[in-house]
């Protein structure tokens, strides 16, 4: 399978004025009442929302509060991508109960988006299957299917032909041949979405079962095909859409509006640009150092994220000379004692320099470890030893930075939830495409600041330079990073 260009892909295609659709969509949604609830399985997936909350404990108490507030949609952050499978089990089947729950108490719809990964990592086809179970046992009610959508136009994710891609700055390269298919916890091979959906669901579900929302249909508009394939799923079926732009997406939402009103129903496994069009939130510039209220402070940076694009990033920022980097040592999980007192030092160091007001960088070594058994799980123990490491090192910083980007889906979630302690953060917007900023609580450990998660696979070599360059501005010094040898 090639690699391809975005012109390869739009060339024969014909392009239609978007404006109207936009107008179509929004007399659709607002003719259906009721929550779209999307279950987060990592802080990313804000990505392209602003003025929305985010729960991060996934109560009931929260999801109460969600139905109670005006706004259309609300996010509960799962973080399942760092949870085994027993544990996101019994994390789905609680949300899904507790959503049953809420809406029979206030009488109020809802619509379920499970929110995963554009370069399709994650606990699929679990996670859609337990809430399908789940919500139909608790609620009498049947599933006609399910939509799998995992284009994003911030991160480079195009879907063409079934066959979903990722940029590689004008190159997009086949899913399944890049480093995000080789995930040692996630893995997969296909490309091909409908061959993809028959790997996961090892065989269950036929690649020449699934039907498939083309760009043609979409481009042209062709509200009464996609309505009539959406109206034709039954017993579970599986659909892919493609899309190469926002505009094929609001197309396919009013057909998808308009199959609910008709009585379907389906689960949704996406990514977030899909999020923004059904819960009809509008675009918003990017968010400036004015907006995030930055003092000039030096800020911190923690990375735990190893793709190779997150290692490109760090070493475009270590360039700055105001940034101080101090290394973390990974590789001594599997000796407590010396990783005690790895955790130590780090803490020790970037805390003192934070409190001069310098920029840091908190970052892991770029080499991987694990397990060695052969397991994935063994793998993700580790990582999430990793992660909860990392986690106590911020929890333990005694000095306020002016802000903190958090490099990486697992590391951000623990970063947030466990070590900032927030609660309900309002996502203020995005400070680049596809690098979402949340404002934390009155209730969190440091409230009201900026906190910027940047996803491990999100963004050019330069993009968290430019970022650090935009908000910071502590004194000039010579770029180090500090690392016990």
């Amino acid at each position: 399978m090639q690699t391809v260009t975005l012109q390869d892909l739009t060339k024969t295609l014909p392009h239609l004025d978007p404006v109207p659709v936009e107008a179509l969509l929004h007399r659709e949604i607002e003719k259906h009442p009721g929550k779209i609830v999307v279950l987060d399985d990592d802080p990313t997936g804000v990505q392209t929302v602003h003025d929305i909350y985010v729960y991060t404990d996934c109560t009931l108490a929260s999801i109460r509060e969600g139905f109670s507030r005006p706004e259309r949609l609300f996010y509960l952050l799962t973080n399942s991508r760092g949870l085994t499978e027993e544990e996101t089990t019994a994390l789905h089947r609680q949300i899904a109960l507790d959503l049953a729950t809420v809406s029979q108490e206030t009488h109020i719809p809802f619509q379920v988006i499970l929110r995963g990964d554009s370069t399709l990592r994650g606990h699929y086809p679990l996670e859609p299957l337990l809430m399908k179970h789940t919500l139909e046992d608790a609620l009498q009610l049947h599933f006609d299917g399910e939509i799998l959508c995992p284009f994003f136009l911030e991160g480079g994710r195009y879907t063409a032909s079934d066959i979903h891609y990722v940029a590689d700055h004008d190159q997009l390269i086949p899913a399944g041949q890049t480093e995000f298919a080789k995930d040692k916890t996630f893995g997969y091979q296909a490309s091909d979405l409908k061959e993809y959906i028959e790997e996961k669901t090892q065989g269950k579900v036929k690649a020449d079962s699934v039907a498939s929302i083309s760009l043609e249909m979409l481009l042209n508009e062709d509200y009464y095909l996609i309505y009539n394939i959406l109206m034709g799923l039954h017993d579970y079926g599986h659909v892919i859409v493609n899309a190469l732009d926002y505009a094929d997406l609001e197309v396919f939402a009013v057909a998808y509006y308009r199959a609910i009103a008709a009585g379907k129903r389906f689960l949704i496994r996406s990514s977030a640009s899909l999020v923004r069009v059904l819960g009809d939130v509008s675009p918003r510039p990017l968010l400036t150092a004015q907006d995030l209220h930055v003092n000039g402070q030096g800020g911190l940076i923690v990375a735990g994220s190893h793709t190779k694009k997150t290692t490109a990033q760090l070493e475009a920022l270590l360039q700055l000379p105001d940034v101080q980097c101090v290394t973390f040592n990974q590789h001594l999980v599997l000796e407590a004692e010396a990783f005690a007192q790895e955790i130590e030092r780090v803490v020790r160091e970037a805390d003192s320099l934070i409190a001069k007001g310098r920029t840091v960088v908190i970052m892991t070594r770029r080499e991987r470890i694990d397990a060695g058994t052969g397991n994935p799980e063994d793998d993700l123990i580790i990582a999430v030893k990793i992660s909860t490491a990392i986690t106590d090192i911020v929890a333990r910083l005694t000095h306020q930075p002016a802000y903190i980007i958090a490099k990486g889906g697992i590391t951000s979630s623990d970063i947030g939830t466990k070590a900032l302690k927030v609660h309900r953060a309002l996502v203020m917007g995005q400070i680049l495409p596809g690098i979402p900023v949340w404002q934390t609580g009155p209730e969190s450990r440091f409230p009201g600041l900026p906190y910027i998660i940047f996803p491990g696979n999100v963004g050019e070599a330069d993009s968290l330079r430019r970022i650090v360059e935009t908000l910071s501005y502590s004194s000039k010094g010579e770029s180090s990073c500090h690392n016990k040898s």
